[in-house]
């Protein structure tokens, strides 16, 4: 009570008080952009940045009628984030952990799982699985759009999207860079990159290439969970005349991981709050030679052409291709006196997946009924594609919590059979989309999106051989108003919409969870304000919404081993951002956000027996997270800061009869600038040594058990 009781303070006080960097300053919550001079005395906090997730319109944080945040390359690097999961974090109300077969799972604005939209340049693979939390060294920023946004990413989404956004080729300088990072259990990454142009004195076609390369490996702090990855990227942007370029860009991913962990089983009974033994905390229940890998490549071809001063058309081609294998033993459970683990559910799963797509967009800036107004128009077709190789086993062995043989995934009766195909799906999807800004006044502007959707769904069960198709039409959109009351204050309301296929993801989707259902709905409206205040010394941005999601796939309360759609939720919430320069060498950042999020109609069946869950919390959603940045200029080449993160307690099953605590993490940071190349940087993570859960199984009631406390260090430099 004591710790989250002194974060509330420091989060309300941040609001009205905050602190400046002599470099870059980003508030991770709210799309502010703080610049400075050379003597680092001026900083400039600005919500005028574009902000390519929000809209098409190029549209500013100030000028977006929703909630749009974004985690920059600067802020990554100064809150020390390791993967883009941490830079989501940063952003208000973003719960985002990596619990092994879920891949990237985010919790946001009530919503969880296929309900977050979780984009790769702005293209949605519609697969939770394939966003894993690998290095962040080749993204420049992470950026959140809030609410319904299907009218701008497709089908999903009711909740938010995610985008992450990799560093391209760019005109602007020729750089050198690269990071070396160590911490404890023997975590390493190495990173490099350059941005150079390659014939800038060429009167004809010039090039600039861009390549980053970033190594990662660890022991892990659960047993026998070591870890390692390699990720590049290569872009070339190809200026051909004055008004034509293309960009060429390409992303390759190896990963694995021995013996990953599902868990650390929680003690019976399994009733209120949830505990784990503390001293088995770091026990790994999966065999010697359990096992994940993946290896991902992405490519894109992005042709530019300026038609005029006033408009430009844009052409994406993009094609991904993935291949995850698991091979583990998953699920443990404690006999009734806590003396003894069941280990159970053997699974070796390959999934082989192909995105291939093409999109056209066309902006234009004029008048309409002489009025300003901005247009962008577009039309966009995919072919996702995902075969999978399921083989599965109940009960294996019963084993000494403490001291155990962990045995070989052969060892489990049937796990050595031939890889055979499971089912296959093909996902085409056809759009048609427009947006507009128009200026009804000097000081009121309006923001209007419509999009279609035709989807077209096909199954193949290679068991039995039977097939099964779907097809559904979806129309979405948003219609919002901006009033610019002063120049450093906005106000805005949204009403937006989506729609999103049965089952959440038709890439693993099976017959029933697809089954004759239409798709689901959400509808959110939104209002609030983005300002400036005490001379540009602080900005901040305020939301409050509501969310109403229909149509919820839900487990029948009749027919046992089916989906019904009968079930409704509302999630009704507030999200704040703010950051102030105390003094020029003192710089707070803080976001809090609350939500409500509830069912309003889903019946559950258990055994023989219906219980309503109306009124009733959905299962890992905290209805409070906070985060809390401070850093302090001690002297021109030194930096001392310290961070708080919480994050309340969250449901573990749908009747809320049990749940995992909440919990408070803090961490302290110094950097050190050797010179204008090259900067230090020690960071330690989890200060106190809190033992938490980032996520809770439903099915299995176990603890996805977080890092505990570290220290590392790690190198900077820039050429």
């Amino acid at each position: 009570m004591l710790r989250r009781t002194t974060l509330a303070l420091l989060v309300s006080s941040a609001t009205t008080c905050t602190w400046a960097l002599d470099d870059t300053l980003n508030l991770p919550a709210g799309t502010i952009t703080a610049t400075t001079h050379n003597n680092g005395e001026d900083t400039q906090l600005d919500l005028d940045k574009p902000i390519s997730s929000g809209s098409r319109l190029n549209l500013s944080a100030r000028e977006n009628p929703a909630s749009v945040s974004v985690a920059d390359r600067a802020t990554m690097d100064r809150i020390g984030a390791r993967n883009f999961q941490d830079a989501a974090n940063a952003l208000p109300g973003v719960n985002a952990s990596a619990p092994p077969g879920w891949g990237g799972y985010v919790s946001y604005r009530g919503f969880n799982g296929a309900q977050i939209g979780q984009l790769f340049n702005g293209i949605n693979l519609q697969s939770g699985a394939a966003a894993r939390p690998i290095g962040d060294w080749i993204y420049d920023r992470v950026e959140l759009l809030g609410g319904p946004s299907s009218f701008l990413n497709g089908s999903g989404a009711v909740g938010g999207s995610l985008n992450m956004i990799t560093r391209l080729a760019n005109r602007d300088e020729d750089v050198f860079e690269g990071r070396t990072r160590y911490g404890r259990y023997d975590t390493w990454e190495t990173a490099v990159g350059f941005n150079k142009a390659l014939n800038p004195d060429s009167d004809g076609i010039k090039h600039y290439a861009r390549m980053d390369y970033s190594r990662t490996s660890s022991n892990g702090y659960i047993d026998r969970q070591e870890n390692g990855a390699g990720n590049v990227a290569f872009s070339l942007l190809s200026d051909i005349n004055d008004r034509l370029s293309h960009t060429l860009a390409i992303e390759y991913l190896e990963e694995k991981e021995d013996s990953p962990y599902w868990g650390t089983p929680t003690l019976q009974p399994q009733s209120g709050e949830l505990h784990i033994d503390k001293h088995n905390r770091f026990k790994n229940y999966n065999v010697e030679d359990g096992r994940y890998e993946q290896r991902t490549r992405w490519l894109r071809s992005i042709t530019d052409y300026r038609l005029s001063d006033d408009s430009q058309l844009r052409n994406t081609f993009y094609h991904y291709k993935g291949q995850r294998d698991y091979r583990n033993l998953e699920v443990y459970r404690y006999s009734n006196d806590n003396s003894q683990i069941a280990r159970s559910s053997a699974y070796r799963q390959r999934h082989d997946q192909e995105l291939n797509g093409n999109r056209v967009e066309l902006s234009h800036a004029g008048e309409l009924f002489s009025l300003s107004s901005n247009w962008a128009f577009g039309l966009e077709y995919s072919r996702n594609q995902q075969t999978l190789y399921p083989l599965s086993s109940g009960a294996f062995d019963v084993v000494d919590p403490g001291q155990f043989d962990p045995g070989h995934f052969l060892d489990i009766p049937g796990m050595d059979a031939p890889r055979t195909k499971g089912r296959s799906t093909w996902t085409d999807t056809s759009s048609l989309f427009a947006e507009n800004q128009t200026q009804l006044t000097d000081q009121l502007s309006l923001i209007t999106a419509l999009r279609y959707d035709h989807i077209d769904f096909d199954l193949k069960d290679h068991v039995n051989g039977q097939t099964y198709d779907r097809r559904w039409d979806a129309v979405t959109g948003r219609l919002g108003l901006v009033y610019e009351l002063t120049p450093n204050l906005s106000l805005y309301s949204q009403y937006s919409t989506s729609a999103e296929p049965p089952g959440g993801t038709l890439t693993s989707a099976s017959a029933s969870q697809v089954g004759d259902f239409d798709l689901s709905t959400g509808q959110q409206v939104e209002v609030g304000s983005k300002f400036d205040f005490l001379d540009g010394r602080g900005s901040a941005t305020a939301a409050a919404y509501r969310i109403v999601r229909k149509n919820v796939s839900v487990p029948s309360s009749t027919v046992p081993n089916t989906t019904e759609q009968a079930g409704q939720q509302t999630s009704t919430g507030v999200e704040l951002a703010a950051s102030f320069k105390i003094t020029p060498k003192l710089l707070v950042a803080a976001n809090y956000a609350w939500v409500d999020a509830e069912y309003d109609e889903f019946n559950e069946k258990i055994g023989d027996t219906v219980y309503s869950r109306k009124g009733k919390n959905p299962v890992n959603i905290p209805d409070r997270t906070a985060n809390l940045w401070l850093t302090y200029q001690m002297a021109p080449n030194w930096k001392i800061g310290a961070d708080a993160r919480y994050v309340a307690a969250a449901y573990a099953d749908t009747a809320n009869t049990m749940w995992v605590p909440s919990y408070t993490l803090y961490g302290l940071s110094m950097s050190h600038d050797l010179d204008e190349h090259i900067q230090l940087n020690a960071r330690v993570r989890n200060l106190t040594d809190e033992v938490y859960a980032r996520f809770i199984h439903q099915s299995n009631t176990q603890y996805y058990v977080g890092e505990p406390r570290s220290v590392e260090f790690e190198m900077q430099w820039r050429y």
